[in-house]
């Protein structure tokens, strides 16, 4: 991303944060003038909303545990963000009807809106902890795929994840325990689908997170693809981790392994930070042998008709998280064919994972966050 463009982006973000967070400041107003507690409540608010600012500021600017904190409760401030929205505009938008029906006026009593507001911010507390709860509990997601094409004896059992998001918020415990619930599948095969790191590789670097992918076990060993997020910094030196760690990345490239044919596509996203459009997928099969069955891994689950013209038996995607935070599972579905789960299209078997991990806040309302076992037979 080019420096205006980084501009004009961090403009419009601070922006829409700016102004979520004086429309919510505004609907708290009944709490902050509570006696005792009203100033402290006012501090409160104030620490959550700049935590994640200002933490992603000074971890750029000089590391250290003090940001690590910051952004980690930042980061659950942008979850509270949303849900705190959605109900108390679901409040201005109800409560003329609600007035009217019970003849009061709520928005001039003091001490009711004190407790409507404490019911609001109870009600998003318990939205988050619910998807907190459900993010950091992943499961194992079995898929069945029958295919003509020759496949090793026994069939080919592939464990595949997307979008773990190693970083600050997501760290070496998180990656420890993909480690072991991916062990304890016995697979064949391992591939990560892009978004493997957050932002800055510096995190996983310094905690020495690299070294969890050298435990995993698979017979044939672990293959990766680049995400939109490898391309936020220096996106070679995190590929040259990753390679350092015995994690194979599969830059526009095609190789045979397990008699099958594995496609890894540069993320859209290099097509900017390289300078270079990536290769279509003719030209990456153009030389394989098409009477193997070919697997694709792009990160983007964007333009899935390419993959069945090209006669791709099987693509592999994350990247939409499925929304992440309900009810922005409804965008991410009406942006993409498939935002989550398995879809067969011609003759090509589609399958998009919500995840492992979590982009911002370590909450998820509307999907569950997984380990995909594939299990391919004839």
């Amino acid at each position: 991303m080019k420096i205006h463009q980084l501009v004009i982006f961090l403009s419009v973000v601070l922006g829409v944060y700016t102004l979520v967070n004086l429309f919510l400041y505004y609907q708290t107003r009944p709490l902050f003038s509570l006696p005792t507690i009203g100033t402290w409540l006012k501090f409160l608010f104030w620490i959550m909303v700049l935590s994640y600012p200002f933490g992603r500021t000074i971890e750029a600017l000089i590391g250290g545990q003090i940001p690590v904190f910051l952004v980690k409760t930042g980061s659950m401030w942008l979850a509270f963000m949303l849900y705190l929205t959605l109900l108390f505009l679901l409040f201005q938008l109800s409560a003329p009807l609600v007035s009217w029906i019970f003849n009061i006026d709520i928005k001039k009593d003091v001490e009711l809106r004190q407790i409507l507001t404490g019911i609001v911010y109870s009600v998003a507390f318990v939205a988050v902890l619910v998807g907190y709860l459900n993010a950091i509990n992943p499961k194992i997601n079995l898929i069945d795929i029958k295919t003509s094409k020759p496949i090793p004896a026994g069939g080919l059992k592939i464990a595949m994840v997307s979008d773990i998001h190693l970083g600050t918020i997501i760290g070496k415990k998180d990656i420890s325990r993909l480690t072991e619930r991916i062990n304890s599948q016995n697979v064949d095969l391992v591939v990560l689908v892009g978004d493997i790191f957050d932002e800055d590789i510096a995190p996983v670097v310094n905690g020495q997170m690299g070294k969890m992918f050298e435990h995993i076990k698979s017979k044939y060993g672990v293959y990766a693809v680049t995400g939109n997020h490898e391309f936020f910094g220096k996106y070679q030196d995190k590929i040259d981790y990753l390679q350092k760690h015995n994690v194979k990345v599969l830059n526009d490239t095609a190789i045979t392994v397990a008699n099958i044919n594995i496609v890894g596509r540069y993320d859209r996203q290099s097509n900017y930070a390289r300078g270079q459009i990536r290769k279509s997928l003719p030209e990456l099969i153009e030389n394989i042998d098409k009477e193997r069955f070919i697997l694709v891994m792009d990160h983007q689950p964007i333009n899935l008709n390419e993959a069945v013209e090209a006669g791709v038996d099987m693509q592999l995607s994350g990247h939409t998280h499925h929304g992440q935070l309900w009810p922005l599972n409804y965008i991410t579905k009406a942006m993409y064919e498939v935002s989550m789960g398995y879809k067969k299209k011609g003759k090509a078997h589609i399958y998009v994972s919500p995840g492992y991990g979590t982009w911002g806040p370590r909450v998820r309302l509307g999907s569950r966050p997984e380990i995909a076992v594939l299990m391919i037979h004839n």
